[in-house]
């Protein structure tokens, strides 16, 4: 009874009967209760109160890729879990994201949120997986099927009442949790992209406090596009910024015929990086032209928490032969592994340990570094993915996958140094790493399965069933793992997503 007591000392419960265990919840807190002496299904539900949302792609602003310490699933009951396999209208190349005890359809539940890449967002209850709302976009049927998608992850607010879905027709729409109803209110939707038809939203969308932010880059580099990053008020919908990565003077949504530039797309898996404590934001451009004045292809780019300038770049000094190679650099975005150490990939193979300190230009002049990389390394394959950056003991970890192996490295004294890997099947694009529980998740896409590694080792713990794929990413919460399946240049108009559980499963939908 004491645990009672304790849950009353801090605020109201709800006392709720799950088979045949009374568990005692906080109404407005994530603290989870319960009477000793439980069932294991219920111990298990002890150890999943640390965990709880998942409002992203990369757990956090700063794309680490580093999720709940505690999600409930460990090295014992990994594999154990319970597969089911929700058949969806749409396609998921792409992370989904969780919520815990949301209000959906007039009930608490926790639930999967995805978008597809005909820009249907789906609210999916994480223990039946029943469907629970659909949002179409308006004239969806004039592009699902073609070419025109999206691959972009939905972001939900810190205060779960509403989350944000691209879709192709250049919008990113606001939508009621409890509804999956579209916002019309203040300038919601909002437009970004005047020219939809060759500006895609590949990355997935972030939040930085009141600030949405989205990127646009190219469908295959055909025609005149420009990448550019878009800051939403994400209450009223306003733009508050745009910074176009070619012609940056033209601070606004332009039409990409108004600049002469064509390129510097920003199609990373991470899109836009929060740098934590400054709250500056960090991109990655593809290939295109470059002066370090307006024009900022094939760059890492540091820009005020607002966008409304450019504190400093960095540049590979082969930039030229770069681009004329499609190697892009913007393939991902830098892994943030310390305050001022990151690492930057490329199409070419390489990882690029960089020092952001270098970015601070002086006298309010954005500093232009052309290479001074600390240190160039090719562990093989190019490099597509978000890395995991895990910190264990004292130790940074990092973990990447390119398009042929998965490889763990250690940062000792601003250098990075391998410490195990392991083959991907052949061309695994976006297999972002995830770390969880002290588990180490690799989508291998290719492959059509879901490894989990113990990181320090490279151990292979589990190998789970998943579908084959693309950029799809899990995440893991709460007893249970999320995995979308399927590429979205296949143009299909259904998928799948993958959920598996702790909980006693129920016959697959």
């Amino acid at each position: 009874m004491n645990c009672i007591f304790a849950c009353l000392a801090r605020g109201p419960v709800r006392i709720l009967r799950r088979n045949a265990v009374l568990t005692f919840v906080m109404v407005s807190g994530m603290t989870f209760c319960t009477l000793a002496g439980l069932s294991a299904s219920a111990a298990t539900r002890v150890k999943t109160g640390s965990a709880g949302d998942w409002i992203r792609f990369g757990y956090e602003a700063s794309r680490r890729n580093v999720g709940p310490a505690l999600p409930g699933i460990t090295r014992e009951n990994v594999n154990s879990l319970a597969h089911r396999r929700v058949v969806l209208g749409g396609t998921v190349d792409s992370s989904p994201i969780y919520l815990r005890g949301a209000t959906v359809r007039g009930r608490r539940r926790d639930v999967f949120i995805v978008t597809t890449s005909y820009g249907k967002a789906i609210a999916v209850e994480a223990d039946s997986g029943a469907v629970l709302w659909q949002f179409i976009p308006p004239r969806y049927e004039t592009w699902a099927g073609s070419y025109r998608i999206t691959t972009a992850s939905p972001v939900a607010d810190p205060e779960r009442r509403f989350v944000y879905s691209a879709a192709p027709d250049g919008f990113v729409y606001k939508l009621r949790i409890t509804s999956g109803t579209s916002v019309h209110s203040g300038a919601w939707p909002v437009r970004v992209s005047h020219l939809p038809v060759r500006e895609k939203i590949s990355s997935p969308l972030n939040i930085a406090g009141d600030r949405l932010l989205a990127t646009t880059a190219s469908f295959g580099d055909a025609g005149f596009y420009q990448g550019h990053l878009a800051v939403i008020d994400r209450h009223s919908g306003k733009l508050i910024r745009i910074w176009n990565a070619l012609c940056s003077d033209m601070r606004r949504l332009i039409h990409p015929e108004a600049c002469p530039w064509v390129g510097a797309g920003i199609w990373s898996r991470s899109g836009v990086i929060v740098q934590p404590g400054s709250g500056n934001l960090i991109v990655a451009t593809g290939n295109g032209v470059w002066d370090g004045r307006m024009n900022w292809s094939n760059s890492v780019v540091m820009l005020s928490g607002n966008a409304s300038h450019v504190i400093g770049s960095w540049t590979p000094v082969e930039w030229q032969d770069l681009a004329s190679l499609d190697l892009d650099v913007g393939s991902t975005a830098p892994a943030l592994l310390t305050d001022r150490l990151a690492v930057q990939g490329g199409k070419d193979g390489k990882l690029r340990l960089l020092d952001l300190g270098l970015l601070k230009g002086k006298a309010g002049a954005p500093a232009r570094v052309l290479g001074k990389e600390l240190q160039i390394i090719r562990p093989g394959g190019s490099h597509f993915a978000t890395p995991a950056v895990w910190r264990s003991k004292g130790t940074i970890w990092m973990f990447v996958t390119s398009t042929s192996k998965l490889a763990a490295f250690t940062l000792t004294r601003k250098r990075l140094v391998e410490r195990w890997s392991s083959p991907l099947a052949h061309f695994a694009l976006g297999t972002s790493p995830v770390v969880a529980g002290g588990l180490l998740y690799v989508n291998n896409a290719a492959a059509g399965r879901l490894d989990v590694f113990a990181p320090t080792t490279g151990k292979l713990v589990a190998r789970l069933p998943a579908g084959l794929g693309h950029w799809n990413s899990p995440i893991v919460s709460d007893g249970r793992i999320a995995l979308g399946e399927g590429d979205a240049n296949a143009q299909m108009t259904t998928g799948a997503l993958n959920i598996y559980s702790l909980r006693t499963a129920t016959r697959a939908r």
